[in-house]
């Protein structure tokens, strides 16, 4: 049996470690349900996961569409025992920035994407968390998708301020909801990774001058790869880790200690 054996897990985002994560869960045994606003790629990952996958398009920074994706994610398979929230943005193209260059519009924009959107999420699902009968004395998991940027900046080439300030608050967020919710047998843990070879990281990909500094940076992988990060995801929301909240979690290839 796998960690997630007959559980159900609500994953946002469809591309990169949200893909690798489901990919990860249906191995592990889940049921799994993908949100992002990319109908397409909701789709094609849906299909990846067969008789085991389920998707919705949404907008997560639109409380509506939020409640609807939730609703459906629990009409399809009866309950919800975990969540990943990995949708979000870097901001860049946006206007994010050092805070003096930062433009109000990029630093909105990040904050809604990767904050807002995970508030309404964790929302949504704990409203429905709190009423479900216990599974092993656990009701429900929740993992937040955060940044080492959060605590351990790098000032040449990631001084993204909107970005960070909104992992930052992520780490806040999901601490206060780990302490509040464990009476209720929730778990609220956050990951923590460092760079990662996704479609949001193709800037830093495609720029030697990154990728040299990254050797150093990163001396256990310049880039890691998305299932780096998907392996110890699915951990955390599976039964291995029923003692774990609170906690936040870095896989970052050394970028903390180097």
């Amino acid at each position: 049996m796998g960690s997630l054996e007959a559980k159900v897990c609500l994953i946002t985002g469809s591309t990169g470690i949200a893909e690798a994560a489901a990919i990860k869960a249906v191995a592990e045994g889940a049921k799994v349900f993908v949100t992002s606003r990319t109908e397409a790629n909701c789709k094609a990952l849906a299909e990846k996961l067969g008789a085991h996958g389920a998707y919705r398009a949404a907008d997560l920074t639109v409380e509506d569409e939020v409640e609807a994706a939730v609703a459906a994610c629990a009409e399809e398979w009866g309950r919800i025992d975990g969540v990943f929230n990995v949708a979000g943005i870097s901001g860049r193209k946006f206007g994010d920035g050092p805070v003096h260059e930062c433009t109000v519009a990029g630093w909105d924009v990040t904050l809604d994407a990767n904050l807002k959107s995970m508030f309404l999420v964790c929302r949504a699902v704990l409203n429905r968390m709190m009423g479900q009968a216990e599974v092993g004395g656990i009701r429900g998991a929740i993992l937040n998708m955060g940044s080492v940027l959060a605590f351990a900046p790098e000032r040449n080439f990631f001084a993204s301020h909107a970005y960070a300030a909104s992992k930052g608050a992520i780490v806040s967020m999901s601490k206060a909801m780990a302490a509040y919710y464990a009476p209720h047998k929730i778990r609220v843990n956050v990951i923590a990774p460092a760079l990662v070879e996704t479609p949001m990281s193709r800037r830093a990909k495609d720029n030697g001058e990154i990728m040299a500094f990254m050797e150093g940076k990163q001396p256990l992988g310049a880039m890691m790869a998305a299932e780096d990060v998907a392996g110890m995801a699915v951990f955390l929301l599976g039964d291995g880790a029923r003692a774990i909240t609170g906690d936040v979690v870095s896989v970052d290839a050394g970028w903390c200690v180097s």
